[in-house]
């Protein structure tokens, strides 16, 4: 693939988006779970709105939030942001795990049909719009039986038009497939894939089944924007100061060194054509498939013009793409 068009078909529902979406987990702004941080820091809602206006107004149409995102800010603030626009974005939004508004605390998940239900119609209020484009399920490693058993009410709401099609944010193939098997209006596999974080079995599911391939963390975490150096210093208010568990980019709110290196190794190549670090990362992920849509989060207009600004350059040649796997250590892929 050697040229880029501006939309791509979210798998089998037919919609249409821009390939390349806006993640909104950091306009959410502060949250937390047992008084650790989830979101990146203190946010301006209104450079949030200006920039997701920003956004639509370079082509960027697709937007990605969750309901837990600042424990309901995030849906908030992009149904401000499209307030009288709706017709113009398509909005994605997640379910699964609740929370308390006013403190802003985590609850913890809850995958029941019951509370799907609350959940969406929760997500609607906020976002200020009687549909949901495409409502993914959160909980990345609910067992396949409990997810099953959230299809039929998920196609009851799309039946009532309340949900347009639906999918699952989730790093198993497995699950995914599962999923994938049980209904035509599951469309979309959302799924953590960046050029230091591979995720081929994900995508080789979407490309079998006929799904779009959403990718979250396509910058890792910020890392592959170029601006984090081995003496960078994360604050206590940031998720990726505190590093929880799951979380591999950084350490004590420092960059992990070895990912800082395998940077080093293709940032030659992925800043070919006169790409930044950014937009070669997202190059990368539009050469693997013609399913990808990264969605980089935002929380500045900078951040998306600079993002936005890869369409225009276009997807990694081939053979960049290949050289980039066998500099990291990778087969490389059919593409």
């Amino acid at each position: 693939m050697t040229t880029m068009t501006m939309t791509r078909r979210l798998g089998r529902s037919g919609v249409e988006v821009s390939s390349l979406g806006v993640g909104c987990w950091a306009i959410g702004g502060p949250f937390w779970e047992d008084g650790r941080p989830l979101g990146w820091g203190e946010v301006d809602d209104d450079e949030s709105v200006a920039a997701l206006h920003r956004a639509l107004e370079l082509g960027v149409t697709f937007f990605d939030t969750a309901n837990v995102y600042g424990a309901g800010h995030s849906e908030r603030v992009l149904g401000r942001a499209f307030a009288g626009r709706r017709d113009q974005v398509v909005i994605a939004t997640k379910f699964g795990f609740t929370f308390d508004e006013a403190s802003r605390e985590t609850r913890g998940p809850d995958g029941t049909p019951a509370g799907l239900r609350r959940q969406l119609e929760a997500s609607l209020r906020r976002l200020g719009t009687d549909f949901v484009d495409l409502y993914q399920l959160h909980i990345n490693d609910l067992p396949v039986p409990q997810a099953l058993d959230l299809v039929p009410v998920l196609d009851e709401l799309v039946d009532r038009g309340q949900v347009r099609a639906y999918g699952w944010s989730t790093d198993h193939p497995e699950r995914a497939a599962a999923f994938a098997d049980a209904s035509r209006d599951v469309t979309a596999i959302q799924h953590d894939f960046s050029v230091l974080n591979d995720s081929a079995d994900v995508l080789a599911v979407c490309e079998r089944q006929d799904l779009a391939s959403i990718n979250r963390g396509p910058l890792a975490m910020g890392l592959l924007t170029g601006k984090f150096t081995a003496g960078s210093r994360l604050g206590d208010d940031d998720v990726r100061g505190v590093a929880p568990d799951w979380m591999v980019y950084f350490r004590d709110g420092r960059p992990a060194p070895e990912l800082l290196q395998r940077i080093e190794a293709v940032r030659e190549v992925l800043r070919s054509g006169g790409r930044t670090l950014a937009q070669g990362a997202l190059a990368y992920l539009w050469a693997r498939s013609d399913r990808t849509v990264p969605i980089p989060g935002c929380r500045t207009v900078a951040q998306v013009e600079e993002n936005a600004g890869a369409l225009a350059h276009g997807p990694l040649t081939t053979d960049q793409a290949s050289e980039v796997d066998e500099l990291l250590g990778r087969k490389s892929f059919d593409r």
